[in-house]
């Protein structure tokens, strides 16, 4: 039994905190797991940077409210849940999903949690488990089904070498270079075509 495992952010929708830093005028807050493997300490940048400069959720959820699914991502993902289970696993929050989820249809999503202040601001943050999404697939394979995972950044390596097939999706030159035993697509028919063949 097969079950998809999507990256959220970079594969289906465009990252959050890369618009949130062009709204903001903030650069320092274009930096993602792309740029920066451990998601700690990549938060705790962010949490201060929001703090230095008094902004909190609200801000940030009306940038969420503007952003749109990447082109042809929700027909892509319709057409999967069609054929196949599918659970979106990001490093996102619930506090951010919402708003995308509605405009992709209501997917599946497994993510992590915001500890957010009565004012609004972003004290901290509650991670699902260690390594959320390689513990996931692990969990997922632990229950008989056979995992196929898509990912874009560095913190998606570890479900994609630990699935049945596992490709990279609109990731980096760089993160592409250093896993060439990865396919990597850059459209959503390509990705569609062989998430199929993987599924045979």
């Amino acid at each position: 039994m097969n079950i998809v495992c999507l990256d959220l952010e970079g594969v289906l929708v465009p990252e959050i905190w890369i618009a949130f830093a062009k709204e903001t005028g903030i650069p320092e807050l274009e930096k993602t797991t792309r740029d920066e493997p451990d998601y700690d300490k990549l938060m705790n940048y962010r949490i201060n940077i929001l703090k230095e400069h008094g902004l909190g959720l609200k801000e940030i959820q009306e940038t969420i409210a503007k952003i749109d699914p990447m082109p042809g991502a929700k027909e892509f993902l319709d057409e999967l849940r069609s054929i196949t289970q599918v659970i979106i696993i990001s490093d996102t929050f619930s506090q951010f999903a919402g708003p995308l989820m509605k405009k992709l249809g209501y997917p599946t999503i497994f993510c992590n949690e915001l500890i957010v202040a009565d004012d609004g601001e972003i004290t901290g943050f509650k991670m699902r488990c260690p390594q959320s999404k390689l513990t996931t697939v692990k969990a997922l394979q632990s229950i008989g089904y056979d995992t196929i995972a898509s990912g874009d950044s560095h913190n998606d390596l570890g479900m994609i070498y630990a699935s049945k097939a596992g490709f990279l999706f609109k990731s980096t030159d760089q993160i592409k270079a250093d896993n060439p035993d990865l396919e990597a697509f850059e459209t959503y028919d390509e990705l569609l075509a062989a998430i199929k063949k993987a599924m045979d």
